[in-house]
């Protein structure tokens, strides 16, 4: 991973003199697995070829929530796996399943385990391997017959000599290698500062990512060492603009290898500094006035706020829920790509005129508008919230959620507009309407095609 870090690092530093040395690092990267694949084929472990974290499981014992569920997609692809085991199963009526599971660090505790899945007909797909001071943690993809449950699996691996086995429904993008993810979540971070959060979920499962300034919770940055820590569920790293990130999976302990990955793709954002991709869009609005979107961070930070000077109390208050005095002081967070993404309306004349904020919230997601009085009602916010989002949708949420009032009729007005399936709450007078972004509503619904933003 560190390769990688540097690697990209001086492609997007010193421009086109270094592919070849991209190339290379990649090369280095791929010679390593190799001998790492043969290291451990020698001490009685599959190839390393998976290389993600995992997501949670459902509630009650440690077994996936797909139990009951139809095959997973993907089922039928890895017909190039490196195992031996469950050659006869038919792919057709087969499941991808994710695994984890403690094995002793003994000769043959592995071929035990291997053969028992074998016995029931499930193909390792892949396996990836986590040393530990005391025994190993093993991650598998696995390929088992449909009929078989993640609690049937996870009985299996446990009478053979596994501990702690987790188990989880997979999909066919579970199947890419590891060299391949990794570059692809380098080259998004390297890309675009706003990606550092999303990359981190993908390379650890679903977690909790917050970044924190300093002495938050009990931990101001100073007390997190340079190089980070781990703390069995929680990961903290210093945020190379201060503070510190905290991530967090309750339901499953980080590994010393998975703190390494995470640690070195905060080093390269740490590298790069702030960048945001340069792309815009010119749109005519139905009247006929052009505007520009375009992403936007904290060196927006004096237009944003002369753009607050702008507008009427009423419409602050709408937006920021609070004393209207207080609207300057959220903008360094709101601009911030570490909380999230944030699109910019501008007009010819380069004159800020809304606001769009799509911010990382734990583990959920939230959007918020603030579109300048004078173009109110004129497109302008469903332009932008659209946009949010697609962006959302592209990064795998599945929902999102606006808080406002309801005299606010504009933002409802917007929600409703995307065509996506809509739950609403009152609490204490404020009204929170959350969008789902499930595959099926998403083809449904009435997105623009937001990745033109945000993309070089």
């Amino acid at each position: 991973m560190s390769d990688v870090t540097d690697a990209v690092t001086r492609l997007f530093q010193h421009g086109p003199v270094v592919p070849a040395m991209l190339l290379a690092s990649v090369a280095t990267l791929i010679a390593t697995a190799g001998f790492h694949t043969w290291w451990t084929r020698r001490h009685g472990h599959a190839p390393p070829t998976d290389d993600t974290g995992a997501r949670p499981p459902s509630t009650g014992r440690q077994a996936g929530p797909g139990d009951g569920a139809a095959p997973g997609a993907g089922a039928e692809a890895g017909s190039g796996s490196g195992s031996a085991a469950g050659s006869e199963a038919d792919a057709g009526d087969s499941a991808l399943w994710r695994m984890r599971t403690t094995v002793r660090d003994a000769p043959g505790s592995l071929a035990v385990l291997c053969s028992a899945l074998a016995d029931r007909r499930v193909d390792i797909v892949s396996l990836q391997t986590h040393p530990l001071a005391e025994g190993t943690v093993d991650e598998f993809l696995l390929r088992a017959p449909g009929e078989l449950t993640g609690s049937e699996l996870a009985d299996v691996v446990s009478a053979a000599g596994g501990a702690h086995t987790w188990t989880e429904r997979a999909d066919a993008h579970d199947l890419v290698d590891a060299p391949t993810r990794v570059l692809g979540l380098a080259a998004r971070t390297a890309l675009d500062a706003a990606e550092l959060p999303l990359a981190l979920r993908q390379l650890l499962g679903r977690c909790t990512i917050r970044s924190l300034p300093a002495a938050v919770g009990g931990h101001a940055a100073d007390d997190v060492p340079p190089e980070g820590a781990l703390e069995d569920t929680v990961l903290r790293l210093r945020a190379p603009e201060g503070g510190m990130i905290s991530v967090e999976r309750p339901y499953l302990p980080f590994t010393p290898a998975e703190f390494a990955r995470a640690r070195a793709l905060v080093e390269l954002d740490a590298r790069l500094g702030p960048r945001i991709p340069r792309s815009r869009d010119v749109l005519t609005l139905p009247e006929g006035h052009d505007i520009t979107v375009r992403r936007a961070d904290t060196r927006d930070v004096p237009a944003a706020k002369t753009m607050h000077e702008r507008c009427s109390a009423r419409t602050l208050g709408m937006r920021y829920h609070g004393p209207v005095g207080d609207a300057d002081r959220y903008l360094h967070h709101l601009l911030s790509p570490r909380h999230g993404r944030t699109l910019a309306v501008q007009t010819a004349s380069g004159r800020i005129v809304g606001l769009g904020h799509l911010l990382w919230d734990g583990d959920e997601t939230e959007v918020a508008l603030l579109v300048e009085d004078g173009w109110q009602r004129r497109g302008v916010g469903g332009e932008l919230l659209g946009r949010l989002v697609a962006m959302a949708a592209e990064t795998s949420c599945e929902s999102v959620y606006a808080v406002t009032q309801a005299s606010n009729t504009g933002m409802v007005a917007a929600m409703r507009g995307l065509g996506l399936p809509l739950d609403y709450q009152i609490e204490e007078g404020t009204l929170v309407i959350t969008a789902r972004l499930d595959p099926a509503a998403r083809a449904a619904a009435r997105l623009p095609h937001g990745e033109r933003i945000g993309k070089e």
